[in-house]
């Protein structure tokens, strides 16, 4: 109504000359729009949203959303109750990714680790097994042999450290 009084009295929105008059006319209409979507929003719609949020469709629950937004909007002193609770419920509610995990989940995650582990333990145990010998070259009197050619040749002048390559354990000899 208030918007075909303005164009009347301006000819037509083709007529007007600049944009700016243009928003001029569609400001108080997009005002009084925000001033009807600022009404409370029923009790029924609201009732019990932290049971039925999850099985809500998704259009159902960006429309409820939307219009508590723009419900935020206002003052807050002239939302009830209900609406505050919806709206921190819906924000910040245990629902989506902040959904608590289903019962059991823990000792599920821990049987399927040590099963993990087993498994592992299992194919390092075999792989050991069945592997060849390790070579010739590690055994305390093949590097010993080693150091005594080093010492003579003269290499490790400063020190003279007679043990100086020796890195295995004690053949079966020595133990």
């Amino acid at each position: 109504m208030l918007r075909s009084s303005l164009l009347r009295a301006a000819g037509s929105t083709s007529l007007l000359p600049s944009t700016a008059a243009r928003q001029a006319v569609r400001a108080p209409v997009a005002c009084l729009q925000h001033a009807r979507q600022a009404h409370a929003i029923s009790n029924p719609t609201l009732a019990d949203i932290e049971k039925r949020w999850e099985a809500m469709p998704p259009q159902e629950q960006a429309d409820l959303w939307m219009a508590l937004r723009d419900r935020m909007k206002v003052d807050w002193k002239e939302l009830t109750l209900q609406e505050k609770k919806a709206a921190y419920w819906i924000a910040f509610g245990p629902h989506g990714p902040r959904a608590l995990p289903p019962p059991g989940e823990n000792t599920t995650v821990f049987i399927y680790t040590m099963i993990g582990v087993a498994a592992a333990a299992v194919i390092f145990g075999l792989s050991r097994a069945f592997a060849r010998p390790p070579p010739k070259t590690m055994t305390k009197e093949y590097q010993q042999q080693s150091g005594e050619y080093l010492q003579s040749q003269g290499t490790e002048p400063i020190t003279g450290h007679k043990d100086m390559l020796v890195q295995s354990k004690p053949g079966k000899k020595d133990s």
